[in-house]
């Protein structure tokens, strides 16, 4: 295996392991009028390398708009982790996977089930990123945070942009 490759599949790894912290995510699409516009989602799915699934009504704004222009960026954050991805998204069409993908929080919002005419699907494909990961988790970010305020030195973490 070749370093490039070897550096993919190292970022892909470091990407699922972050994704398994996350589940709710905010899709930023751009508005007819060039402004950016962030949207809640819940995420339904996240492949080995970041694609991302999610559901949505098909009159949703962030539909309308990932029609007109496909690029968008998904964030998310946690107590101790935050990522940033880039890509395109494309509204999809497909029952089975819809199916595949239902579940009692979906029905929440989609009270009339997955043969709903207003539900869609949302895939992501993602193309790269950045993180940044305090090592740890929460307990160890609140230490290194105190330990900063008193020694004064620098906080601790992972931080890395990456290409998919």
């Amino acid at each position: 295996m070749n370093e490039t490759a070897t550096e993919d599949t190292d970022a892909q790894d470091k990407l699922r392991e972050l994704l398994k912290k996350f589940r709710f995510a905010m899709v930023t699409t751009r508005a007819t009028d060039g402004s950016l516009q962030a949207h809640p989602l819940t995420v339904q799915e996240a492949e080995y390398d970041g694609d991302l699934w999610f559901v949505i009504a098909r009159h949703a704004s962030a539909v309308q708009q990932i029609q007109a222009d496909s690029r968008v960026g998904v964030s998310f954050s946690s107590n101790d982790a935050w990522l940033s991805l880039s890509g395109r998204a494309e509204v999809v069409s497909d029952d089975a996977k819809l199916r595949e993908l239902w579940n009692a929080g979906i029905e929440a919002w989609f009270p009339n089930g997955p043969e709903d005419p207003e539900i869609v699907l949302l895939r992501f494909d993602a193309e790269g990123g950045e993180y940044w990961d305090s090592p740890g988790g929460r307990v160890a970010t609140l230490l290194a945070f105190v330990k900063h305020k008193v020694t004064g030195e620098r906080l601790e973490g992972e931080n890395e942009k990456f290409d998919l």
